[in-house]
């Protein structure tokens, strides 16, 4: 999961993703993992870990995690390659979801790019250069499918249809997302990567005198807030420090909102050995849950004992689960839900 920070320049990116990953998580529970410079990876919190391990007196918690990337700030004409343009482009591609960070605070100090405090334009110049960019790539598909429809190819003539509507969309100045396909139809038109299907989150970034709840943009995206500068102090205190004076921070809202609009949720396992978070997708079968801890899982699976974590504690162990029943076995078409504990038989 990689999670794009992004937003115009001077409006708290890179102070945002210095707080995220100050404390990441311990990477060598992730074998075969490069980060480059500008990715941390940060664990999604999940107090149901360490209570399961407790219980389990597991010798070691593995969360699952989010990877967050600092992508270039971005100015009016990146799709024609002003500024960093292309390179921001070329590295949203590559991220599953946006996290837009919107200055909302006012501070004569800190120059807004635009010289003014205005969040609705910030995200709508972001969004429009998105929007440009697809649109150059719709077109490009569009001009080689219209040669092939020609020749009566049915799926290609079926495929023009699709870009079309796409196209439609994004002249109106709204994102390739606003559109529902079918899961036959996506599979056509899926090699286009474009940048308006990711989910975006908007993270608007205030300041503790901030009095107001800024309704309208709540109203129309999915947001969170926060106080980025208060993030930046706080990731350079110790947690005693930070209790000492009555501050906490809001990052965790970031990171589980960042994991909710990625359509994600979190299956369990639990041993002597580890207690370990799982990411799937929502509406993932036993088997392909299965396939997060390894291939063979999918392949040859024969059945699941499941139970919901919070029966599981109150059982206390996996057998005495068994004896009372709360324990249950699952076949290849259940659907795993959040919080399911889960041991695979193959």
């Amino acid at each position: 999961m990689k999670v794009g920070i992004v937003g115009l320049p001077n409006v708290g990116k890179s102070t945002l993703f210095k707080a995220l990953t100050k404390n990441p998580v311990d990477i060598a529970n992730y074998p075969f993992c490069t980060i480059e410079p500008n990715v941390g990876i940060v664990k999604v919190p999940d107090e149901r870990l360490e209570k399961l391990a407790k219980m389990s007196q597991s010798a070691k918690i593995v969360p699952t995690v989010v990877e967050f990337v600092d992508i270039a700030g971005l100015v009016a004409g990146a799709a024609q390659g002003e500024g960093l343009g292309n390179k921001f482009l070329a590295h949203i591609r590559e991220v599953d979801a946006i996290a837009q960070v919107v200055r909302v605070f006012e501070n004569s100090d800190i120059a807004h790019v635009h010289n003014k405090i205005d969040p609705q334009n910030d995200i709508e110049v972001i969004n429009t250069e998105l929007i440009l960019a697809d649109l150059e790539t719709v077109q490009k598909r569009i001009s080689k499918l219209e040669k092939e429809a020609r020749g009566q190819n049915k799926e290609a003539i079926r495929t023009l249809e699709i870009i079309k509507r796409i196209k439609e969309i994004l002249d109106q100045g709204k994102l390739a997302s606003e559109l529902k396909f079918s899961d036959e139809d996506f599979e056509l038109v899926r090699d286009l990567q474009l940048l308006t299907w990711k989910p975006m989150l908007f993270v608007l970034n205030t300041s503790e005198k901030e009095t107001s709840d800024f309704a309208s943009l709540r109203e129309k995206y999915p947001t969170v807030a926060i106080d980025i500068k208060i993030e930046e102090e706080l990731s350079q205190m110790s947690a005693e420090e930070a209790s000492e004076l009555g501050m906490k921070s809001n990052l965790d809202q970031l990171i589980l909102k960042s994991y909710e609009i990625l359509d994600l949720i979190t299956f369990l396992t639990t041993g002597e050995d580890e207690t370990r978070a799982w990411t799937i997708k929502k509406s993932s079968t036993a088997p392909l849950a299965g396939r997060a801890i390894h291939s063979d899982f999918e392949e040859k699976f024969i059945r699941a004992d499941v139970i919901n974590w919070q029966k599981l504690l109150e059982a206390g162990s996996w057998s005495k689960a068994r004896e009372l029943g709360t324990l249950r076995t699952e076949g290849k078409d259940y659907i795993v839900k959040d919080g399911d504990v889960i041991e695979f038989k193959i």
